[in-house]
């Protein structure tokens, strides 16, 4: 009788999967995850655009730097990458670590407006890197 449960369990999971795969990239659901990660982040760029001043990011440029902010906000930013890089939700949950952890040992490089969307794409593609690839 026990296994018997867990065929059933596997054959809802495996239709849920099914119906996951046939809808359009356009309806999939956004994992609740990004949201969070991206309120965050988005909180924590804020935060140091307000307390960084400009003299300080001119002599502390990296190579993650822009000359200017682009148009496009964290939370949407997030949401492109889901949508078109097949990435896991827990490729997120790990690149967003990895920014902790340069934050952490790193305290002279402040996440800002300036360098938020490169390494949230670096971190994430380095998760999917450890995570996703075969």
């Amino acid at each position: 009788m026990h296994s018997g449960a867990v065929v059933v369990f596997r054959e809802r999971a495996e239709e849920k999967r099914e119906e996951h795969l046939d809808t359009p990239p356009e309806e999939t659901q956004q994992p609740r995850i990004l949201s969070v990660l991206s309120c965050v982040l988005q909180r924590l760029v804020t935060r140091n655009d307000q307390y960084v001043p400009p003299a300080y990011a001119d002599k502390n440029l990296t190579v993650f730097h822009g000359v200017r902010a682009p148009s496009i906000t964290v939370p949407k930013y997030l949401e492109r990458i889901y949508k078109y890089t097949n990435c896991s939700p827990s490729c997120f949950v790990v690149g967003f670590i990895y920014i902790d952890r340069l934050v952490h040992r790193q305290p002279d490089f402040p996440v800002t407006s300036l360098n938020v969307h490169r390494l949230l794409l670096t971190s994430v593609m380095i998760a999917a890197k450890m995570l996703d690839d075969a």
